[in-house]
């Protein structure tokens, strides 16, 4: 083969294509097979050492690029999940562009091959609508932050302080350490209640006190009470409030303002002083009471 110029050795190549177009493989001599074999040897070696040459750049690039996003955002203090996703996003991104080049460069029509994509793609949406509906509340939570890790949220009528916040599902600890996960899709389609959103918390104690009791001494000895409970603020300002008159009792609100960290210790120590300074009034609270009739025999009405 190395003896024969070029214009033998495409004569023998032509002669070879008309026996393999024929299905006559057979009759192919061993020139004529050679010829084959070094003419699409070289025509797809060039081609495939350019292609791997191609994913090698590629797969450079995309590193560089996710390096590149995830230090960027960790640097404007991004948050961690969203931004790991957005590095796999670009590095995944650029990896496509390349298969796609790679594909079109061996003859492949790609606008065929995306549409098959797309079509897959959308049976596999049908698939797992419940994972990209998940998916998609998660990419809002982490958006538009109704809550952030350590809050304490009542959400889906789960009550507890947020661990993690992913793109698929959102943990949270109750307080009798309990691990709940919940989907996202069922976090940002319910009501969500950020409890420890603000700073400062108004912390309230029911309490009923007898009838007989007169009505300013008992707000004088509930006004003692809420002064006395540290930790509080004085702006917002305390409050006593009659809400009404019960069944059994006249019914009060104390009701105080105090950091939302220290809510539960807070409402002990207040609920504490409003016992004790009724106490110390003699203003008693009463228990629920019931005057139950009946008649006798005689027809009398007695009461028990």
């Amino acid at each position: 083969m190395a003896t024969m110029d070029e214009e033998q050795s495409q004569t023998v190549l032509e002669s070879a294509l008309e026996k393999i177009a024929d299905f006559d493989l057979t009759a192919l001599s061993g020139a004529e097979w050679q010829a084959v074999l070094y003419s699409y040897g070289l025509y797809y070696g060039m081609r495939i050492a350019l292609v791997l040459i191609i994913l090698f750049f590629a797969m450079t690039v995309a590193g560089w690029a996710s390096a590149a996003v995830r230090s960027s955002l960790t640097r404007l203090k991004f948050d961690p999940t969203l931004t790991k996703f957005l590095a796999k996003l670009a590095r995944w991104g650029i990896l496509g562009l390349a298969a796609l080049s790679c594909l079109s460069y061996f003859g492949v029509e790609t606008t065929s091959f995306a549409a098959v994509i797309g079509a897959a793609g959308l049976a596999i949406g049908l698939a797992f609508q419940g994972t990209l509906s998940s998916f998609a509340a998660g990419a809002m939570l982490l958006i538009f932050r109704p809550f952030k890790v350590g809050d304490v949220v009542n959400i889906a009528g789960q009550l507890g302080k947020v661990d993690e916040v992913e793109l698929f599902t959102t943990a949270i600890d109750t307080f009798d350490n309990r691990r709940i996960i919940l989907p996202n899709s069922e976090v940002f389609g319910q009501v969500i209640e950020n409890i420890t959103f603000h700073p400062l918390r108004r912390i309230d104690v029911e309490v009923g006190a007898a009838y007989d009791a007169d009505i300013d001494a008992t707000r004088a000895a509930l006004t003692s009470a809420a002064a006395a409970v540290e930790g509080t603020v004085t702006n917002p300002e305390p409050a006593i409030v009659l809400v009404g008159l019960g069944a059994s009792s006249v019914d009060w609100s104390v009701r105080v303002w105090g950091p939302t960290g220290d809510y539960l210790a807070i409402k002990q120590e207040l609920i504490r002083s409003v016992k004790m300074s009724l106490d110390a009034a003699g203003i008693g609270i009463p228990f629920p009471q019931m005057d139950v009739h009946f008649l006798t025999e005689g027809g009398e009405q007695k009461a028990a």
